[in-house]
């Protein structure tokens, strides 16, 4: 079975919001998601960091741990780990055949989403999993992956306008998708959200009386380390007939080093540790040194990554939308970032139709930049043309805006002028080179993992 080949077959049907057609699915093959105790994580940006601490920190717990996330970067095999690492390829082929087999041909037939979710929760079942951490497709409500009525924490990273043809205009709106994955008296973490949409959220923690705490981030100690203040319980015992004991709280820290790179992350490091503070309430054997192993013990690949490619020092990240793009460029510009570039920067640059080009122009570009775009293959790209005219109206004083086939060219164009890494300590290049920056789409960014057969 070719797993492209067959999960293409159901691309044609493309998104389609609601729950009827994945809960008569899952119903065909048993309820297989009714057996899986899940996190489930929802958010504009931050949701795979997020599922990526949790698997990692769960995993050195010693659980059986399976994680659902998306989009791939290089193949389909990456949505469904089990312990950190992929599904095998014939694992997945056996599971797509599974699933397949019980469409009803009567029925209007699920969409690929539908398809890979519904395999996704097959192997987890079947796997016995401990727990399994999945991430939202797309909104929250309406999105495949809720139908659990019963998750062991819900938590909603951040919110920004991303995909507002379908969830609303608003961020208000958006937040009311996001929130539909609080159920009723669970469990939720929280993260920091316009105030808009926290009004929003907020209303419907209160109507469905979620216990939710809203983690602050972790404290930046320097040099890759930071500090979460979290809480634990002690059981007081009484002391005397006349002591009533019970439960206190004091705030412990927890130090750790995280490989993920940027301010953000602290953000989503404080929502995963708070979510397992949780779990141990319930009951959860997850030690601290679990934690520090787990997150030290961090992937998540094509998110402010470092990457050598031809002896030129590159960074990657998908910014796909405005806020993350206003996340990479707040790293690029921090004074640590200083000693790797200059004040021009070379975006390497390609993104989907769909998206809200001019606002993430606006937060990357800055005077002096020089800009080399490509399209995005095999999905919806939006034209290299169009985003040039667009760059130069939100940016006039690019240095440089260029149009390239594929991203491949772009990448050579950008560092044509540079010198390349030296491998020898004894000679040194006279000056750091500009810095170059490969972003704009999580495909874009699989694309080139695939074209350098890079293992992820």
């Amino acid at each position: 079975m070719d797993i492209d080949a067959t999960l293409q077959q159901f691309a044609r049907f493309g998104v389609r919001l609601g729950l009827e057609s994945i809960q008569q699915l899952l119903a065909q093959l048993g309820n297989p998601h009714r057996q899986v105790p899940i996190i489930h994580v929802a958010g504009s940006n931050g949701k795979g960091s997020v599922c990526a601490y949790l698997s990692a920190m769960l995993t050195e717990a010693g659980y059986r741990v399976g994680r659902y996330t998306s989009p791939h970067l290089v193949n389909w095999q990456e949505r469904i780990c089990l312990n950190e690492q992929p599904i095998a390829t014939s694992d997945l082929e056996q599971l797509l055949q599974q699933v397949i087999a019980v469409i009803q041909p009567d029925q209007p037939s699920p969409t690929q989403f539908e398809v890979i979710t519904a395999a996704a929760w097959l192997y987890f079942a079947q796997k016995h999993v401990d727990i399994a951490v999945v991430e939202v497709g797309l909104g929250g409500r309406l999105d495949a992956t809720n139908v659990c009525d019963r998750p062991l924490v819900s938590i909603i990273t951040s919110i920004s306008r991303e995909h507002w043809q379908r969830l609303g205009p608003t961020l208000a709106d958006i937040a009311w998708e996001k929130a539909g994955i609080l159920k009723p008296d669970c469990p939720a973490v929280i993260g920091h959200v316009p105030p808009e949409a926290a009004a929003v959220i907020h209303r419907r923690i209160v109507e469905l009386n979620c216990p939710a705490i809203y983690p602050p981030p972790t404290k930046d100690l320097g040099a890759g380390w930071a500090e979460y203040q979290g809480i634990e319980e002690y059981d007081v015992q009484p002391e005397s007939p006349d002591d009533e004991g019970g439960v206190i709280q004091v705030l412990k820290p927890i130090k750790y080093q995280s490989p993920l790179l940027g301010d953000i992350q602290r953000h989503n490091a404080a929502l995963a540790i708070a979510t397992l503070q949780l779990l141990q309430q319930q009951g959860w054997q997850i030690s601290e040194a679990s934690i520090v192993n787990g997150i030290a013990k961090t992937k998540w690949p094509g998110r402010l990554q470092w990457f050598n490619w031809q002896g030129h020092k590159i960074l990657i990240d998908g910014a796909h939308n405005p806020a993350s793009a206003e996340v990479l460029r707040q790293f690029v510009d921090t004074p640590a970032i200083g000693m790797y570039r200059n004040t021009s920067i070379r975006w390497v640059m390609g993104m989907l139709s769909t998206k809200d080009h001019a606002d993430v122009f606006k937060a990357l570009l800055r005077e002096g930049d020089r800009l080399y775009l490509a399209p995005v293959p095999d999905h919806s790209s939006a034209d290299v043309e169009k985003l040039a005219a667009l760059a130069h109206a939100v940016c006039p004083g690019l240095a440089e805006c260029q149009t390239y086939p594929d991203v491949i060219l772009a990448l050579a164009a950008a560092t044509e002028d540079d010198e390349p890494l030296l491998t020898t300590a004894r000679v040194r290049p006279p000056a750091e080179p500009p810095l170059t920056v490969l972003c704009g789409s999580l495909y874009l960014i699989g694309h080139f993992f695939q074209a350098m057969d890079t293992e992820l």
